[in-house]
């Protein structure tokens, strides 16, 4: 008996696999590259670099409570009682009311700061971080910009001042964050550069206003 020849796999469903393992990857960036998350490495570092003596962790918990768990809490609660679609808030109504406690919350961070007479460059980012924040509420009222574009870009900045070049190669994340958020089609091209532009040039301005720069 001739055995039957092989059917070749149809070109769709390799590309239907191509497809599905690009968009896990997609999730996985878009994970680990969470804004809270990386706003916490951020003031993470900077308290290590800076603190003096025993204030590593006062200022630790001062920052990344603000910046981090607070509003991390908030949108999972806001999530758990099903006022919002999803983690992401992908649907740009329901990011409004969200940006502004994150407002609040960044605002009143940078205060508590300057009330522990943190280091300058902590209240600055704290303070940017408030500024960017803001902008963000406020254009999310017609557009959708990309938060994780912003959230990566702003912490790779403050490397750049305090490390000089060594922190470069990390660059590469910006674009691979960005193309996370375009395959996911949670934003378009120009939110994700938008989105990338506003976290530089936050930090950039709240360097120059507090004279790091």
């Amino acid at each position: 008996m001739i055995p039957a020849p092989k059917v070749a796999r149809p070109p769709l469903r390799r590309a239907s696999h191509t497809q599905r393992v690009l968009t896990d990857l997609a999730r996985i960036f878009s994970t680990i590259f969470n804004p809270f998350l990386t706003a916490l490495a951020l003031f993470t570092i900077i308290a290590h670099e800076k603190a003096v003596g025993g204030a590593f962790w006062p200022l630790f918990f001062a920052s990344t409570f603000f910046t981090s768990i607070a509003p991390m809490l908030y949108v999972l609660w806001l999530y758990a009682t099903q006022r919002i679609t999803d983690l992401d808030m992908s649907v740009r109504a329901e990011r409004e009311k969200v940006f502004g406690a994150f407002v609040i919350s960044y605002g009143v961070g940078t205060l508590v700061l300057y009330l522990m007479h943190a280091p300058t460059l902590m209240i600055a980012a704290m303070a940017g971080f408030t500024a960017a924040s803001l902008v963000v509420q406020v254009i999310t009222k017609v557009w959708k910009i990309s938060t994780h574009a912003l959230g990566v870009t702003a912490p790779l900045v403050v490397m750049l001042y305090m490390y000089g070049p060594q922190p470069l190669p990390f660059l590469l994340i910006v674009p691979l964050v960005g193309w996370s958020r375009v395959w996911l089609r949670a934003h378009t091209v120009w939110q994700v550069i938008a989105g990338t532009a506003l976290g530089a040039v936050s930090v950039l301005l709240f360097l120059r206003i507090f004279r790091l720069v």
